[in-house]
């Protein structure tokens, strides 16, 4: 790759990266209750667009996140609790709807990778750390004989 295509790629993503604007694409999606408007977007946060995959449903502009945004602000009109709320996506479209999942024996091997991983690069590298650096031992006479004709003859 060239170098300028590098920097406008890099500019690129950077640009994505900083945007912390949220998806909703009109302000007729917004709810009219500041304080129901505010747990919705703070619900919305925490529940992962299906399509983006790692993208929130509030941060996200696909249909179906759109279409999930709409279900979150119409159950809190309807008086549901955000308790509810991830229930229900819950028990319709599994755990994997949460950003964060809940500790379980479903989910316990996820939570304990990066921990597992750690204490294995730990154990492997252990022994590389503890290793005497390597002395070389002293030239014989021979030798010293031999390198001291070497670097005459240069």
């Amino acid at each position: 790759m060239t170098h300028s295509f590098r920097l406008i790629a890099s500019f690129t993503l950077c640009l994505i990266c900083a945007s912390t604007s949220y998806a909703v694409e009109t302000p007729d999606e917004m709810l009219p209750n500041p304080i129901l408007e505010a747990k919705a977007q703070s619900l919305g946060q925490q529940l992962r667009c299906l399509v983006c995959q790692n993208e929130t449903i509030e941060d996200s502009s696909a249909p179906l996140a759109r279409d999930l945004r709409h279900i979150v602000r119409q159950q809190l009109q309807q008086g549901h609790s955000p308790a509810e709320i991830k229930r229900w996506m819950t028990q319709h479209y599994g755990e994997f709807i949460h950003l964060k999942p809940s500790f379980s024996g479903v989910t316990i091997f996820l939570w304990l990778t990066p921990l597992l991983s750690l204490t294995l690069a730990y154990l492997l590298a252990r022994p590389l750390w503890r290793r005497p650096a390597h002395i070389a031992e002293p030239l014989s006479e021979k030798e010293k004989l031999r390198l001291h004709n070497l670097i005459k003859k240069n």
